[in-house]
C-alpha cells in the first residue's frame, strides 16, 4: 500500500511548486501582456520566423545528438569493463568525471580558447593545423562537442552507475558468453537492453545541458541555441522569454516522457 504523504511531505512539494511555478507565470504574464494593446501572443507567433531560430535550435541539436553519442560510447564501455574487470578503479573514475563540476564555465571557456590560439601558432606546419581549423568550423563546431562531452561527464556517469547497481552485469555477460556471444555482443544484446532507463537518463541529461549551455559557445564566438536565445534578448525582450517559457516547458514534458517510460520498464520487468 502506497505511504500517505504527511503534511511536511505536502507544505515541502508546495513550496518547490511555488518556486517554479511563480517565476514562469511571471515569465508567461510578461510575453502576452502588452502595455496599450492588451492580451497578445504575437511574441509566441513570430518565433518561428525570427531570423535565426530554425538555424541555432537546429545546431544546438546535432550538437546534442553528437555529444549523446560521443559520451555514451566513451562511458559505456569503461563502466561496465570496470565493473567486470577492475573495480578497484571505479573511484579513480568516479572522481576523473566529477571533475567537471569543479571547474568553473569560465576558466574552462579560457583553456579551450587558449589550446585554439596556440595551437595554429606552434603547428601551422603540420598536419594538426588542418584539425584545429576543422574543429572550429562554424557550420558545426566540434570543439563544443568535445567541451559538452567533458562537461557532461559527471551526470552521464552517475546515471549509468545507478542502472548498473540495478542489474547483475556480470551474470549476464557470462550467460551471453556461454551462448557463444563476442565481448561487443554481449555488451550490445544483453547489457544494453537492461540500461535502457539509465542510457534514457543519460540521453535527457546531455541534451538539457547543451540546449541550455550558453558560457562556453558564448565565449568561443558560437550561436547554438542558448546563445541565440541571449542575442534576440537585446532587442526583443518578450519574444526572448517566450522562447524561454516554450523551452523549459519542453524540457518538462520530455522529462515527464521519460519518467513514463522509465515507469513502464520497471512494470514490465517486474511482472517478466
Amino acid at each position: 500500500m502506497a505511504r500517505r504523504l504527511t503534511p511536511w511531505r505536502w507544505a515541502v512539494l508546495g513550496l518547490a511548486a511555488l518556486y517554479f511555478l511563480v517565476p514562469l507565470g511571471a515569465s508567461v504574464v510578461f510575453t502576452i501582456d502588452v502595455p496599450g494593446q492588451g492580451i497578445t501572443f504575437d511574441a509566441y507567433s513570430r518565433i518561428l520566423s525570427a531570423d535565426g531560430f530554425v538555424s541555432s535550435l537546429l545546431l544546438s541539436l546535432e550538437l546534442a545528438a553528437a555529444t549523446i553519442a560521443a559520451v555514451l560510447l566513451l562511458l559505456v564501455p569503461a563502466v561496465v569493463a570496470i565493473r567486470l574487470g577492475v573495480p578497484r578503479l571505479r573511484p579513480v573514475v568516479e572522481v576523473v568525471c566529477s571533475l567537471p563540476l569543479v571547474v568553473p564555465p569560465i576558466a574552462f571557456s579560457a583553456g579551450i580558447a587558449t589550446v585554439l590560439k596556440w595551437g595554429p601558432d606552434h603547428l601551422s606546419r603540420t598536419p594538426l593545423f588542418q584539425t584545429f581549423v576543422a574543429i572550429q568550423n562554424e557550420n558545426f563546431p566540434v570543439v563544443l562537442v568535445l567541451a559538452y562531452v567533458v562537461m557532461a561527464l559527471p551526470f552521464v556517469h552517475r546515471a549509468l552507475d545507478t542502472g548498473l547497481r540495478a542489474i547483475d552485469v556480470r551474470t549476464l555477460v557470462e550467460a551471453a558468453r556461454s551462448c557463444g556471444a563476442s565481448w561487443p555482443q554481449a555488451l550490445v544484446r544483453a547489457v544494453l537492453p537492461n540500461l535502457r532507463g539509465a542510457l534514457l537518463n543519460a540521453a535527457f541529461l546531455t541534451l538539457a545541458l547543451v540546449l541550455g549551455e550558453f558560457t562556453v559557445a558564448r565565449l568561443l564566438g558560437y550561436t547554438p541555441f542558448a546563445v541565440w536565445i541571449y542575442n534576440v534578448g537585446e532587442s526583443q525582450a518578450q519574444m526572448s522569454v517566450a522562447v524561454s517559457v516554450l523551452s523549459l516547458l519542453v524540457t518538462w514534458a520530455l522529462l515527464l516522457a521519460l519518467a513514463g517510460a522509465g515507469g513502464r520498464t520497471r512494470t514490465a520487468s517486474s511482472r517478466g
